[in-house]
């Protein structure tokens, strides 16, 4: 049985794991996901109880009682290394014996639904709608670094995407990952979009943002918004959802992600008064879970 060194996986003294010092008896099997360390106030604020509460750097975790629920409540920070970081401590958590340093033998499934804000790039997703990512589009690279990632990834759609996208970026290529079916069902029920999201690495070139620099392909989301597959259309950008289904899909966990649309990219729109909208989102995410 292979025992984890030190220097991969980083104990503190108290037996909290490096990141998110949290302990493994504090994490939940249920799990929500938010970008905003200050969101976290948010979500634990509809708790009934709350038994821990840890912060450092960017993650902030509350775990406590919701209609009978154990829910823990985390912040990743944004982009996909940051969940990178953050699921596999998750998981280490769950699933890794501290005192020993090797993978536990039962295998504990976590459920983890990421609440996010995105854009929007089709009509039929105006700000305000709500949109879960049954398939996640990544520019970011992360799940390469991992084993075995062609089991998870969709190479039909990879391939259409290269074609349809006249795909001009040298040194990335995009992935495709599905959340998991089961979870998908269970939140979105029949009034929450299944889409297609892009996670992009990047909040302005990579999501078609021209400031001062000019960008490789300044057609890149005029092809995005024409792509077509079966009837499949990309319906949105964000920053995280594929190294969460990607990574959660690798380790056996169930993941998803839904986003509130707070920007028209197509029409050029913002809403940054998007609080109730997300708020409600929250609520929905919490009752389903």
């Amino acid at each position: 049985m292979r025992t984890i060194p030190a220097s991969e996986l980083v104990i503190h003294s108290d037996g909290s794991v490096f990141h998110l010092h949290l302990k493994p008896e504090q994490l939940a099997d249920r799990v929500v996901l938010v970008g905003d360390p200050a969101r976290v106030t948010t979500v634990a604020s509809y708790f009934d109880s709350q038994e821990c509460e840890v912060s450092s750097r960017e993650f902030h975790t509350i775990t406590g009682q919701y209609k009978g629920k154990r829910i823990t409540v985390v912040s990743h920070g944004i982009g996909t290394d940051n969940i990178d970081i953050v699921l596999n401590e998750l998981d280490a958590l769950a699933n890794i014996d501290f005192s020993t340093r090797t993978i536990k033998p039962e295998f504990k499934q976590l459920s983890l639904v990421r609440i996010g804000t995105s854009g929007g790039l089709q009509p039929f997703v105006p700000i305000g709608t709500y949109v879960a990512a049954e398939k996640s589009i990544g520019f970011d690279g992360v799940i390469y670094f991992y084993a075995n990632s062609n089991t998870v990834r969709d190479a039909d759609l990879e391939s259409e995407l290269i074609k349809q996208l006249d795909w001009r970026l040298s040194g990335i290529w995009p992935y495709v990952v599905s959340a998991d079916p089961s979870l998908i069902e269970q939140i979105t029920r029949n009034d929450i979009i299944r889409g297609t999201t892009i996670a992009a690495n990047g909040f302005y070139g990579p999501q078609g943002r021209e400031l001062r620099l000019p960008l490789t392909d300044p057609e890149l989301n005029r092809k995005i918004e024409a792509f077509d597959y079966n009837g499949r259309k990309i319906t949105n950008f964000e920053m995280e959802s594929s190294s969460l289904a990607g990574l959660a899909a690798l380790m056996g966990h169930r993941a998803m992600t839904v986003c509130c649309i707070i920007a028209g990219r197509v029409d050029n729109h913002m809403n940054t008064d998007y609080k109730g909208s997300l708020e409600k989102l929250i609520e929905t995410v919490l009752d389903r879970i």
